[in-house]
């Protein structure tokens, strides 16, 4: 992913409360033939120094096929919203869209044992719906089985993350705060949380 040093987020903690805020991924394989993404949530795991993202799809989804030695991507986006060229200071600008994405690379590997499987969809039911953890944990032996059967999980040790805080930072902190400004006074929810991350992030001058 392309990213000026600017734009460059190397604040670990910061950027893995996003991929976990926004683990939705699109996730995709075939670096070396043909291209194939699926649409997935996903765990991100902390294991000693390693970052593993766990998730599954369905066994009918052809992408676990391309599960090769090779390296695999996981695109995390979260906010993002059109900024105007009419909320600039300077009035000679473009319009442009700011974002903030991590890009999560690695060698992808599959699991396959019931065991594995089961655990990483209760990672992401104990993630999203807590409370309705421990009905999974009683459904029937025949039932689960059937439905593990119909999965393939998977997990991938990331070997490097790409980020990309695109907030107008090359623009200075004046038209930071015009454009955040702007962007408060949307109904939309995604442009209020980019303005938000625009102040979170304003540069010094």
């Amino acid at each position: 992913m392309y990213a000026p040093p600017y734009n460059r987020n190397p604040d670990l903690p910061e950027v893995l409360d996003f991929m976990r805020a926004n683990n939705f991924v699109v996730f995709v394989t075939g670096t070396g033939g043909q291209l194939h993404a699926s649409h997935l949530p996903v765990l991100i795991e902390e294991r000693g120094e390693s970052l593993v993202i766990v998730g599954h799809m369905a066994k009918n989804n052809p992408q676990w096929e391309q599960f090769f030695d090779e390296e695999v991507m996981a695109v995390f986006h979260g906010a993002h919203a059109y900024v105007s060229p009419r909320w600039y200071a300077e009035k000679e600008r473009v319009p442009t869209w700011n974002y903030a994405a991590v890009h999560a690379y690695g060698k992808v590997r599959g699991l396959h044992e019931p065991a594995d499987k089961r655990a990483a969809v209760a990672g992401l039911v104990a993630c999203h719906d807590p409370q309705w953890l421990p009905e999974y944990e009683r459904l029937s032996e025949t039932y689960m089985s059937g439905m593990l059967n119909g999965i393939v999980a998977f997990e991938v040790e990331v070997t490097r993350l790409d980020t990309r805080w695109k907030l107008s930072q090359n623009r200075g902190r004046q038209e930071m705060e015009l454009i955040a400004a702007e962007l408060e006074k949307s109904a939309d929810s995604a442009e209020r949380a980019t303005a938000a991350l625009t102040r979170k992030h304003l540069v010094t001058q």
